[in-house]
């Protein structure tokens, strides 16, 4: 039988990596938030940009009604996303989507920065893209969110297998419709600028840092490949059992992940054991496993 004392002792780890989750999660949606309220404040806003989504909606209200803060209007309309949430969604996700509303809120009430002064409208919808992009990636690589459409998506993907893209792309077309409606056509296609720069920038946050090329090798040399890849790049191999379609013969495929700078090594060391092998280069989204990174403990 353990011992409560011991069995203390074993959670003390458990309950320390926790609490390191924990404040690391929050840290992410503090810093996302934010730098995407600098974005919103420092550019969108002078410029009268409209964003995607529920702060897209806000901005719309705000433009309208000058008087009416983004924050609390951002904060409002959330709600009855937050209780969708709640009830359908991951309660821890919720929570934390929670805090990170209310900071994101906060942050756009008092981060107020002078406007970026950049004449050029296009200039400036990018440069908003690639703020609110980086925010928004921060904030996404957290467990939470900041509410939005987000929850919306998933909840349709749950309950009727909807695409998550395909409902924010739509909710995003839109918002941006609407505020074409509003004030003028060119300003929603600067908006959409804005929109696509942040959304090619979320992206590379989130998995830019970890993004590897996928390699298959057909040879009939694939153990000497194998063995120099294993010691030459340090990379871990795997055999896949191949046959061919028209010569019925069975070959050993080789798979491996690799970086982008290792790319040209490989190439060179396949071809100089096998000048005739067949080789498959593929861009991976994002790689997980050991040595190649972690995916957030949830």
């Amino acid at each position: 039988m353990t011992s409560p004392q011991l069995e203390g002792t074993k959670n003390k780890p458990r309950r320390t990596e926790a609490l390191k989750r924990l404040l690391i999660n929050l840290f992410l949606l503090t810093a996302g938030s934010s730098i995407f309220a600098v974005g919103v404040n420092a550019i969108l806003v002078p410029q009268k940009f409209i964003s995607g989504g529920v702060i897209g909606i806000a901005l719309v209200f705000h433009y309208l009604v000058p008087g009416l803060s983004i924050g609390l209007t951002y904060f409002l309309l959330n709600i009855p996303l937050i209780l969708l949430g709640w009830f359908s969604v991951s309660r821890t996700f919720v929570l934390y989507s929670c805090f990170g509303m209310a900071v994101f809120s906060l942050a756009t009430a008092l981060i107020v920065p002078p406007p970026i002064p950049i004449n050029n409208p296009i200039l400036a919808a990018i440069l908003a893209g690639i703020l609110c992009g980086a925010g928004g990636g921060i904030i996404l690589r957290s467990r939470g969110s900041v509410g939005g459409i987000d929850i919306l998506a998933v909840f349709l993907n749950r309950k009727w297998s909807f695409r998550i893209g395909a409902t924010t792309f739509l909710a995003n077309a839109l918002v941006l419709t609407g505020g074409g409606f509003c004030f003028g056509v060119e300003q929603a296609l600067y908006s959409l600028v804005a929109v696509y720069t942040s959304s090619k920038v979320l992206d590379y946050v989130l998995t830019g840092f970890n993004q590897r090329k996928s390699i298959f090798i057909i040879s009939d040399y694939s153990q000497e490949i194998a063995e120099q890849i294993l010691g030459r790049l340090h990379r871990g191999v795997t055999f896949l059992q191949g046959t061919g379609a028209y010569s019925g013969s069975e070959k050993r495929v080789i798979f491996c992940i690799i970086t982008m700078i290792e790319l040209s090594r490989m190439k060179e060391l396949v071809f100089d054991i096998d000048p005739e092998a067949f080789v498959v280069v593929n861009d991976t989204l994002e790689v997980l496993g050991k040595r190649h990174g972690k995916i957030n403990a949830k």
